[in-house]
């Protein structure tokens, strides 16, 4: 394996070190021109890993004056003035760790005291505004010059106590007279840009900030953090060959590797295409395709406020058509997970219908979807994640040798040793609730799959049909809750399941599976060929 030609800045998101270092860097700054130009106080949310820290970080350098770093980008032909302004740059992450209200308050007097020192400023007052308030007069009176004002990561500390009642109101009230500095001081601001991953009401933190420009579904800056298709096929061409050549593939089936496992990202309603940075950085840079997202700490995050809602209302909401104020609004108001999986990147833009304004939400990706469900399947199932690598394999190995019957035994022999108690008599009476929970079911399994082979399962929400492809073969499954495997094979003909992929050199297998609510587990399957000859048939209650 050939040393790359390109340094990716995988762990690095300071704009002036990866300028000076040349590391690869792709170019956005004519956006962040643009929104300069345009407004005075802007508020983005884009998921973790998206390159929030690096646009915040380019912000500061450009406005500080740093031509020198800026050559050869799209704003030297834009910029004519370079003007040098006094940047106050809080980055919110660093109240990560902190434990208590006292932490809190410790963390952002530090900041604060920080630029007090910098600039000479005595300090006069304990409470946050109006130090905040006396810090931009005093600069702006001594140097002569607006401020300029960059929050990262705004959210961290308020999403850290989302559900501690006994911090979560102080903690607001702290940080409410903060953030009110800034509209109430805007004499004093040339800009000002905030930035997190979710949303959190003007009235609970922002307060009077209602001038506040929110370009998180703007079609215009849908690009402004993340990978364009664009992007990708133009100034990464070169790393996409190079990617190619390490995995001894085509460049065609490294795009399409690329885009399956990393892709999908849509925040507006006619959004550009959009991968995952971090994870399409770390795939070049270690030259094989893994799933990276998770290995930042999102699932454990996840989980910790996934666990106030129901779980397998997270997998449920895959699919899910709504309108904007059910998925963009503020988080500390929401009674579903569904704001909290879009904010923060688990759910994404699939579609919008401009007649209802509505939109359809789906897991981006591979990467995502199968590491949602292998993060959820052992809390909601009760089985270990052993238990679930091991049905995988088991199931992967059938398929490959083009025995669907051996990896449906698999799953069957998983299923068994699920507790009863999983869900409740009365859910287990609700006829739509039982079928609901085995679509769940088969959807966790089947996206587990996706792992070894290329599984396309379609919204639980919906028709629970999969399809399985391997290399030689094209397994079309239809699943039935108490009803027969011909009334499952006759919706596969019906509704054409298997027509797509008839005309290729794969041998297409069809297969109606039934579920038995008394039994609680697979119950028949038939197999058939494409046209409808039964290859195998197995009743397990005569088995």
């Amino acid at each position: 394996m050939k040393m790359s030609k390109y340094k990716y800045p995988v762990d690095n998101d300071q704009f002036k070190e990866i300028r000076e270092k040349g590391f690869l860097y792709v170019d956005k700054t004519d956006m962040m021109y643009d929104l300069v130009d345009k407004y005075k106080y802007v508020f983005l949310a884009r998921p973790r890993r998206f390159g929030k820290s690096l646009l915040c970080n380019t912000f500061k350098a450009y406005f500080q004056g740093q031509k020198e770093l800026f050559e050869g980008l799209k704003v030297m032909a834009l910029e004519k003035e370079w003007k040098s302004y006094p940047v106050l740059h809080f980055d919110m992450s660093m109240m990560r760790n902190c434990t208590s209200l006292d932490g809190y308050r410790e963390a952002l007097s530090d900041m604060l005291a920080k630029y007090e020192k910098q600039y000479g400023v005595v300090k006069e007052a304990e409470e946050f505004g109006t130090r905040f308030h006396q810090l931009l007069r005093h600069i702006h009176d001594t140097l002569q010059q607006k401020v300029v004002v960059i929050i990262d990561e705004y959210d961290t500390p308020m999403m850290r106590n989302l559900y501690n009642g006994e911090v979560i109101d102080s903690l607001r009230n702290m940080l409410r007279g903060f953030y009110q500095t800034v509209k109430l001081d805007g004499e004093y601001l040339r800009f000002v840009f905030i930035a997190g991953v979710t949303k959190f009401s003007q009235l609970s933190i922002f307060s009077e900030l209602n001038n506040l420009r929110q370009i998180s579904m703007d079609d215009d800056y849908s690009g402004l953090c993340g990978i364009t298709q664009e992007e990708l096929d133009t100034v990464l061409r070169p790393c996409v060959e190079e990617y190619a050549e390490n995995l001894e593939i085509t460049t065609s089936e490294a795009y399409a590797l690329l885009k399956k496992n990393y892709d999908g990202y849509h925040f507006s309603p006619r959004s550009k295409d959009v991968y995952a940075p971090f994870s399409v950085l770390r795939a070049f840079d270690g030259r094989n395709t893994s799933h990276y997202w998770f290995e930042s700490g999102t699932m454990t995050s996840l989980i910790e406020h996934l666990q106030h809602y129901t779980l397998q209302d997270a997998l449920e909401c895959d699919g899910v058509k709504v309108g904007e104020n059910e998925f963009n609004i503020s988080c500390e108001n929401a009674e579903t997970p569904l704001p909290l999986l879009y904010q923060s990147g688990y759910l994404t833009i699939d579609a919008f219908d401009p007649r209802f304004r509505s939109y359809t939400l789906h897991f981006p990706n591979l990467e995502v979807r199968q590491g949602m469900v292998s993060g959820l399947m052992p809390l909601i199932l009760r089985r270990s994640t052993s238990d679930g690598n091991a049905l995988v394999r088991k199931m992967a190995s059938a398929l490959f040798e083009g025995n669907l019957g051996a990896a449906l035994d698999a799953l069957r022999t998983y299923i068994a040793k699920i507790p009863y108690d999983i869900i409740t008599k009365d859910e287990w009476d609700d006829k739509e609730k039982r079928e609901s929970f085995y679509k769940l079911l088969f959807y966790m399994a089947f996206s587990m799959l996706n792992s070894i082979v290329d599984t396309e399962v379609k919204s639980i929400l919906g028709r629970a049909d999969v399809v399985i492809k391997t290399e030689t073969d094209v397994f079309v499954l239809e699943l039935k809750v108490d009803d027969s495997v011909e009334n499952a094979l006759a919706q596969i003909d019906e509704k054409g399941y298997a027509i797509p992929y008839e005309a290729g050199s794969r041998k297409v297998t069809k297969c109606g599976v039934s579920i038995s609510s008394a039994a609680r587990n697979l119950a028949q399957w038939c197999i058939t060929d494409s046209a409808g000859n039964v290859i195998e048939k197995k009743d397990y209650n005569n088995s």
